[in-house]
C-alpha cells in the first residue's frame, strides 16, 4: 500500500507545474530526465545536505582563525602574535563564530536554491573547502597576521564573483570549459573520487584511518589523539572513533549491495545518533572542556543567532599588490576547481551530452558566480559547487528538485543548527569514500592505448588527492597534455610529418565537435542574432537530445530484431530435430 502511495505522489507530482519546471520524467516536459522521481529527488537531497552538513561548523572554525573585523589591543605586547592575552578579542572571536555558522547557513541555503531552480541541477554549493584554508592562512594570516586586511579580502573575493559573472554571460568560463580535454574531463571524474577519498580517510572530515608522518607525510593512523591533535604513542588503529566509521562504512557498502533505498543517509544518521551519548568511548561530546561546551551547544537544539560583525565587511582600498595576486589565484583556482566538479558530477549523473557539454551549464557557471559575490558581503571566503554532492546524486537525484530540497534543510539549519552542526566526521566521512569509489569508474572511459591522452589522464587523477585541489590536478593534467602533444605537433611540422607516432590513429580527438559560433557564443547572444535576422533559434541541446533518442530507438530495434533472429534460429533447429526421430 505504501509503494502505491509513493507511486501516486511522485505521479501526480510528475505532472504537476512543479514536475514539467524540474522536468520529473512523466511530466511531458521538453528533455525530461529519465529516472527522475519526486520522492527519489527528496531522499537525494537530505543525503547531500546531512554528507555536506559539516561545512557549517568546519568553515565558521576555520574562518575564525583569521580573526574577522575583531581589533587587537594586546598593550603593544610583540611576543603575542595570536593576541591571546586580550579577553575582549576572545569574545569578539566567540560572536564571530556564531555569525560565521548563521552566514555558512544561509549561503548554502540561496546558493543550492539558485542551483537547483535556475541550472536544474541536484548540486549543492557552501564555502568551499581549502579555498577557505587560502582566504584565512595565506591571505589574511591567523587573527590577522598578513599584510591583507579581512575586509579587503572579502573585497577582493566579491571582484572575483562579479568577474565570474562577466565571464559566464559571455560564454568564456563555458569556453575555457570545453577547450580542456575530452580524456581530461573524464579522468577529472576518477580523480574528484579518489580525492573524495582521501579526505573521508582523514581526521578533519572523515574516519581518522590515514593520519600525518614527518618522513612519509602520510601514514596509517586511526590512532587516539592528544589535547594538540597528534597520535598517542602504541594507539594505533585502536581509535574507538574510526572503527566507528569503519562500521559505517560497512553499514553502506552492505546497504547498497542489497539495494536498499537511502543506503548512504541510514549509515550516516545510524552513526551519528550512536555518537552523540556521553557515556561511550567514540561519544563526539567528551568530557571535556571543548566536549562541554559543543554539548551545550547541541543541547539548545533550537536557536538563531542574528549575524552581528560580518554583513557587509568590505574594503576596496586595494592598494596593495599582494590583493591583486589574492584575487587572481582566487580567479584562477575557481575557475578550475567549479569546472572539475560540475563536469565530473554531470558526467556521474549521466546527463553529459557527447559533445562534452551538459545541460544547464551556462545557468549553473552564473548561479556559481552570483553566490561568491553575496557570499562575500556575509564575510566568506568563495562559494563553489561541493564535490558530496556525489552523495546525493548516487540516491537518485537528477534534478534541481533535489537542490532545492537540500536548501530548505539549510534554511532550516539556520534554527536547528546545533543539530546539523553535530555530525561527527565518521558519521560523514564513510559516505564520502562509498561515493569516491563509484566515481572512479569513469577510468574506463579514459583512452589508455594512446600515451598522449593516458599520461596527462594519470596526472589529473593522481594530483587531485596528492595536492589535495581539484584545481591543481587539472592544471597538471591540461600542462602534460600541451607539453607531450604540443612537442608531437612541433616535431611533425618541422619534419614535414616524418616524425609522427606510429599509433597516432589511436588518439581521441581533442574536442567532440568543431569550434564555432553556434557553439561558442552562449544562448542568449544567439538568441538575439537570431532575432535580428528573423530566423528561428533551435537550441543545440535539443538537436542532440533528438540525435540521441533516435540512436537510442535505433539500438532497441536492431537488438529486437536479433533476439527475433536468435529465437527463429533456435525454433528452426527445434523443429529439425523433432523430424528426425520420424525419417530414421
Amino acid at each position: 500500500m505504501s509503494d502505491s502511495f509513493f507511486e501516486k505522489l511522485n505521479s501526480s507530482v510528475a505532472t504537476s507545474r512543479v514536475g514539467k519546471f524540474f522536468r520529473l520524467e512523466g511530466s511531458g516536459a521538453r528533455r525530461e530526465r529519465i529516472g527522475s522521481k519526486f520522492t527519489t529527488e527528496m531522499r537525494a537531497g537530505l543525503t547531500t545536505f546531512v554528507t555536506m552538513a559539516y561545512i557549517i561548523s568546519v568553515n565558521a572554525l576555520i574562518v575564525t582563525d583569521s580573526g574577522g573585523p575583531c581589533v587587537c589591543n594586546n598593550g603593544g605586547n610583540t611576543t603575542d602574535v595570536g593576541c591571546f592575552t586580550d579577553p575582549a578579542y576572545s569574545e569578539c572571536l566567540a560572536i564571530l563564530k556564531l555569525d560565521l555558522i548563521t552566514a555558512t547557513s544561509a549561503i548554502a541555503c540561496l546558493s543550492t536554491f539558485l542551483m537547483g531552480v535556475f541550472a536544474n541541477l541536484p548540486l549543492g554549493l557552501a564555502p568551499g573547502m581549502g579555498l577557505n584554508a587560502y582566504f584565512t592562512y595565506t591571505v589574511v594570516g591567523f587573527h590577522g597576521s598578513n599584510k591583507i586586511s579581512y575586509e579587503t579580502a572579502l573585497a577582493a573575493v566579491f571582484i572575483e564573483g562579479i568577474l565570474f559573472v562577466i565571464l559566464s554571460l559571455l560564454g568564456i568560463r563555458q569556453w575555457l570549459a570545453r577547450l580542456i580535454p575530452q580524456s581530461i574531463k573524464v579522468a577529472t571524474g576518477a580523480g574528484i573520487g579518489l580525492f573524495l577519498m582521501f579526505i573521508g580517510v582523514q581526521s578533519s572530515a572523515g574516519i581518522g584511518l590515514i593520519g600525518s608522518d614527518s618522513a612519509t607525510l602520510v601514514t596509517l593512523s586511526g590512532c587516539v589523539l592528544d589535547d594538540t591533535g597528534a597520535c598517542v604513542d602504541g594507539t594505533h588503529m585502536r581509535s574507538p572513533t574510526t572503527w566507528m566509521g569503519i562500521f559505517g562504512f560497512v553499514i553502506i557498502s552492505v546497504l547498497l549491495l542489497y539495494r536498499v533505498r537511502g543506503a548512504v543517509l541510514v549509515g550516516i544518521l545510524f552513526i551519528s545518533i550512536l555518537s552523540w551519548f556521553r557515556n561511550t568511548t567514540f561519544t563526539y561530546f567528551p568530557y571535556t572542556e571543548a566536549g562541554d561546551a559543543m554539548f551545550d551547544y547541541f543541547k539548545k537544539v533550537v536557536t538563531f543567532h542574528p549575524i552581528q560583525s560580518t554583513l557587509g565587511k568590505m574594503n576596496f582600498q586595494l592598494d596593495n599588490s599582494e590583493v591583486w595576486v589574492a584575487l587572481i589565484t582566487f580567479l584562477y583556482v575557481d575557475i578550475m576547481d567549479t569546472t572539475g566538479t560540475l563536469y565530473s558530477m554531470a558526467k556521474f549523473g549521466g546527463y553529459m551530452y557527447k559533445n562534452g557539454d551538459f545541460d544547464g551549464s551556462s545557468a549553473a557557471f552564473l548561479c556559481d558566480a552570483t553566490s561568491i559575490s553575496i557570499g562575500a558581503c556575509f564575510g566568506l571566503p568563495p562559494v563553489t559547487a561541493f564535490i558530496e554532492s556525489g552523495a546525493g546524486i548516487t540516491e537518485g537525484g537528477k534534478t534541481g528538485l533535489a537542490s532545492v530540497f537540500t536548501a530548505f534543510l539549510f534554511f532550516i539549519s539556520l534554527f536547528f543548527s546545533p543539530i546539523f552542526a553535530s555530525f561527527p566526521p565518521w558519521a560523514t566521512g564513510p559516505a564520502l569514500i562509498v561515493v569516491g569509489s563509484m566515481m572512479v569508474k569513469s577510468v574506463r572511459s579514459i583512452n589508455w592505448d594512446y600515451v598522449g591522452d593516458a599520461i596527462p589522464a594519470f596526472l589529473t587523477i593522481a594530483m587531485m588527492p596528492l595536492s589535495y585541489s581539484i584545481a591543481y590536478g587539472l592544471i597538471a593534467g591540461v600542462g602534460a597534455y600541451a607539453a607531450i602533444n604540443g612537442t608531437v605537433y612541433i616535431l611533425e611540422l618541422v619534419s614535414m610529418g616524418k616524425f609522427t607516432p606510429e599509433d597516432k590513429d589511436l588518439r581521441e580527438p581533442w574536442v567532440n565537435e568543431a569550434f564555432t559560433l553556434a557553439t561558442v557564443l552562449p544562448g542568449w547572444v544567439q538568441k538575439l542574432i537570431c532575432k535580428v535576422r528573423g530566423e528561428v533559434y533551435i537550441d543545440p541541446l535539443d538537436v542532440m537530445e533528438e540525435e540521441e533518442r533516435l540512436e537510442r530507438e535505433a539500438a532497441a530495434r536492431a537488438e529486437e530484431k536479433d533476439t527475433k533472429i536468435h529465437m527463429d534460429g533456435t525454433n528452426q533447429l527445434g523443429g529439425a530435430d523433432e523430424e528426425l526421430p520420424g525419417q530414421s
